[in-house]
Parts: structure tokens; sequence; C-alpha cells
């Protein structure tokens, strides 16, 4: 759908007491910072230069202090300890990074993942059964999952089991009958809601090491576990987590991990790493282990310290990986045949399609392509041969999913997740009216104007601002993500220099004039589409571009049109 370019507005609320000017010469950059709502010096000097010493008292999370002395009991005690997690990038770093830290206790956790095709998200009645077969846990640490389980933890209670929940998921109602649940989001107004279970998993071991200490044991070099967690999850990079990410990525980029440095090779991921590394080449192939089958390569990849090993499982998920973009795409094209039928942009202000020959494990990635091509809520089902489906759904701007299938839970067997994005398990027979029902939620929710797609331009620049002092300023503001959105500047008067290139069939190369200042271009997917006529105005983001041992400023075009008139 045609995007509105909506430009921001100078900032006129932004705390006058701060010498914006001083902190940063550059309009561009300061406006970026003045929406940010800071309300003085530090504040502004704290996100510019994120420290590690600044990370607020893990105690201050709840029930954190109980989780603690729980396990350090059972570390003293030799007793069976199963960490309990999620098949995705979330749930393997936080397994990955607690398990090592209780080997250097001297505990041997046994580490167990739920299948997703056979048993589903986090503690199911079968992933429970299957557990504890095979471990027969003393204690087990849900990670990632257990907020909402409330008959399953109590089965566990019931055999004499402690249970610890770690998880960043919306609570329904009531909260499971355990040891401790460490949630920020179960407590009113904790100030830790944006972290992720991995985040929370870091605060448990910081905890942990502050009560008693463990030499051998770095928990910086393992920030690499917690930045590639904290991106995949798409939580907000924000406040803590914005820290955590940005000294991840460091340590990502020398990481000592074998199974991290040959993913990297075969991903083409080079130093230094950005946000956008994780998201799109690193945090795709270790969800493709359990996406389409169990996610026990991804976290042995991560565990690993045998150099054959770890490139034997790099080049699997790799492989894996191209597996499940075949699937996705599939699954995206069948989707697109169904919506040609079905589909009134004009009537539905949701999208809620299923079948039974889909794959469940790559329906939120294609839910989420759907939902930024038609701008609509989207909700996908894949339903087993017993009729039983599992869904997953993306949302857009001002609908919480989580709302919406709050007004829908009488058709469904459960759900879960996010604002933006959330899993459910639905009934063959209640799908109908599961669909219908969760249209209308988002008919109520939504105004008409939710429905038209907007590109948010966050300030003016021409070629030749576009300078190494800019670009130094623009990587200050790193890293981008959920919460911490890369500008968006704009140009006006733009011109093809000479014809654009097609690269890979989709992907143009341009090279563009604005007046006498010349720039070379990347715009992914531009070649989709005819371009207008030029002049054009140009909405683009800058990269950093290594050429040669050089860095060079980089324009990636987000959208172009006919020049006119932006709002």
């Amino acid at each position: 759908m045609e995007r509105r370019w909506i430009v921001a507005q100078a900032c006129a609320e932004a705390n006058a007491e701060i010498p914006w000017t001083k902190i940063c010469g550059l309009p561009c950059i300061a406006e970026v910072l003045k929406r940010k709502g800071f309300t003085c010096v530090d504040e502004v000097n704290a996100f510019l230069q994120p420290r590690l010493r600044s990370l607020s008292d893990p105690f201050l999370l709840p029930n954190i202090s109980t989780a603690v002395e729980r396990i350090l009991v059972a570390i003293d005690r030799q007793e069976r300890i199963v960490l309990f997690g999620d098949y995705d990038v979330d749930g393997v770093t936080s397994l990955a990074l607690l398990a090592e830290l209780l080997r250097s206790y001297g505990a041997s956790p046994e580490l167990f993942l739920p299948s997703r095709m056979e048993e589903g998200y986090g503690l199911s009645p079968e992933s429970v059964e299957r557990c504890c077969e095979q471990h027969h846990p003393q204690l087990l640490v849900a990670v990632d999952c257990g907020t909402s389980s409330l008959a399953e933890i109590a089965s566990l209670k019931e055999r004499g089991i402690d249970v610890i929940v770690l998880d960043h998921h919306e609570p329904k109602s009531a909260l499971p009958d355990c040891v401790a649940i460490v949630n920020p989001k179960a407590e009113a107004n904790n100030a830790f809601k944006y972290l992720c279970s991995v985040g929370i998993v870091f605060k448990l071991c910081h905890a942990l090491l502050k009560t008693r200490p463990a030499p051998s044991f770095d928990l910086k070099a393992n920030l690499d576990l917690v930045a590639l967690g904290t991106v995949a999850d798409i939580v907000p990079l924000e406040k803590e987590n914005r820290i955590l990410v940005l000294r991840g990525m460091m340590e990502l980029a020398r990481s000592k991990r074998p199974g991290l440095r040959k993913l990297m090779e075969i991903a083409a991921v080079r130093s230094p790493i950005v946000a956008e590394d994780i998201g799109f080449r690193l945090g795709p192939r270790l969800n493709a282990a359990g996406r389409l089958a169990t996610a026990e390569k991804a976290l042995r990849l991560l565990l690993t310290s045998d150099e054959k090993e770890a490139e034997e499982l790099a080049t699997l998920l790799d492989a894996q990986n191209r597996d499940r973009q075949t699937v996705e795409r599939t699954i995206y094209d069948e989707a697109e045949k169904k919506l040609a039928d079905q589909f009134d942009p004009a009537r539905d202000a949701a999208i809620v399609l299923g079948s039974r020959d889909w794959h469940p494990g790559v329906l939120g990635i294609v839910a989420s392509r759907l939902a930024r091509k038609y701008y609509r809520p989207t909700i996908l089902v894949a339903f087993d041969p017993a009729g039983l489906g599992k869904g997953s759904g993306r949302s857009i701007e001002g609908l919480s999913l989580v709302e919406a299938l709050n007004r829908c839970e009488k058709h469904l067997e459960k759900f879960g997740g996010h604002e933006m994005a959330a899993g459910l398990a639905v009934r063959e027979q209640n799908f109908a009216a599961f669909a219908d029902a969760f249209r209308q939620a988002a008919r109520e929710l939504l105004s008409e104007e939710d429905f038209q797609p907007r590109l948010h331009l966050d300030h003016e620049l021409t070629f030749s601002q576009l300078n190494s002092d800019l670009l130094r300023w623009h990587q200050a503001l790193e890293p981008f993500g959920s919460g911490n959105r890369q500008p968006i500047f704009f140009a006006r008067g733009v011109e093809p220099a000479v014809e654009p290139q097609v690269l890979k069939e989709k992907h143009l190369v341009l090279r563009l004039r604005q007046q006498s200042h010349f720039r070379r271009a990347i715009f992914f997917d531009g070649a989709s589409a005819p371009l207008p006529k030029p002049p054009w105005d140009i909405a683009f983001r800058v990269n950093a571009d290594e050429y040669e041992g050089e860095t060079r400023l980089q324009i990636q075009v987000e959208a172009l049109r006919a020049a006119g008139p932006i709002e």
C-alpha cells in the first residue's frame, strides 16, 4: 500500500534547560534526541554513552531473591536441575547463559526444549510429561515460558517438583503457584517490562554472582548471548536493553564461541556488528532449527567448544534456514491466492487465514510480511489432521494483539504473546467464528486513519550534508530496532545521474544527483515496480559502508516518489 509521508515537526516540548546545540551541533540529530523525551543532560549523556556500570541492582526484579536462594540450595544439595526453555532465539540464548553459569558453580543442569510440532509452545502437558520422564527434575526452571501455565505447574507441584519461572510474557489473570515468578510484567508498574527472557536471565546471573561469586565465569563475555536474544525477540532497545545490546555486539565481534564464529562466517557478518546483522542474518539462522524441527541444534551451536562440531552445526542451520525460506515462500504464495478471493480492504479490518497444508513453524514470518503489505493485523493458522490449529499473529501500529485476542477468547483453546506478536491454538470447527470475532475486534479497536500506512520522516537533508560528521553522530544513536527506530531522512529534487542498475533481479543500485552533489544509493526491492518520472523525493536511511578499509556513508532508499508537497 502507498504510504503517507509525514515529516516530524520541530520538537517544541523538549526540555529547554538542556543545551541541545552544545550536545550536538547537527540539527537533524538534535531533533531526534529531543523527541526521545529526556528530562536532563545526564539522561542524554547516558543514552549517547551507554555504560555497563549504570546497570541497576538486579534484586529490583520481582521475586529474584527467592529464585536466587532456591537455585543455590539446589546447587548445594546437588539436586537434579532442569532448565526448560523455548525454541526461539530468546529461549535458546537464555538456556545457554544460565547453563554456563550453573556449570561454573559445579552443577550439571539438564537442558530441555519442547518440540514445536508435537508439543507446542512452553509448558504443555505433553512437553512436561516428556521432560519428567527423561530427567526427573527436583527443580525445574521455566525460561521464556510458564507465566500462564497454571495447570501444568500445579501438576509439577503435585509431583513434588519445585518450579521457578523466568519469563517476560503478559500474564492473563492469575499467576501459577510456584517458588518464584521472575517476570516484570507480573508486577504493576515494574520498571523492567522492556526486558526479554535473556535479559531477565542476565539479571538473575548478576544476582547469583553478587550473592556467590564464581571466579571462572565472566558475565560480560556472555553478553554476546544477551544481544542475540534481545534483538531477535524484537523487544524495545531502550534503557538497559540498549546497554546490554551495545556491549553484547562488541562481545559478539570477538566471541570465543566456535559456533557463533562459524555462523557469522557463513552469514557474512563482519565487524563492526550492528543490530541488523542479528535481526536479518544470525537470528533467522538460529531460529530456523526450532521453526522446522527442534531447536536443540541451535542450542548446541551456542554451547559447543568443538570446532568441527561448530562448523557442522553452522552449516546445518544455514541449510535449514534456506529450507525455511522455501516453505515460507510457498505459504506466502498460497495466502496471497486466498486473499485474492476473500479479502476486501474496505470491509476487512484484519486478515485471518488457515490451512491444513501449512507448516506452523513459519507462520509468524509470513503473517509479518502480509501485515506489512496490506497494513492489517494478520493471523495465520495451520491445522493438524485432528483439526487442532496452531496460529501466529502480527499486528500494526495501534492494535494490541493480546487485547484483541482477549475479546475472542471463547473461541480459542489458548493464546498468549505481546502487543505486536502472539500465538494461539484454535479448533477447526471454531475457526470461522474466531475469524469473524477477531475481525470485529480489530474494527472496534482501530480507526479508519489507523489503516493508512505512514512513513514517518525525521528531518530533511541535502546531499551536501551527508558527511562523516553526520555518520559519526548517527552511529552514536545505535543500536537501532524496536523502541529506538533508525532515523529516516528525506531529500527533495533528486534525479538519476545514470540509468538504475538491477541487482539480483529485485534491488536497484542508484547513482543520484542533487544539484552539483552526487551519491550512490541502494534501493532494496526497488525493482518490483516502475520508477516515477524524475525529479524525485527520496526517503532514506544512512549506514556505514566498509570498503577497502575505509568507512563511508551509504544511502539506503526506504521509499521514492515523484517530487511533490510533503506534510
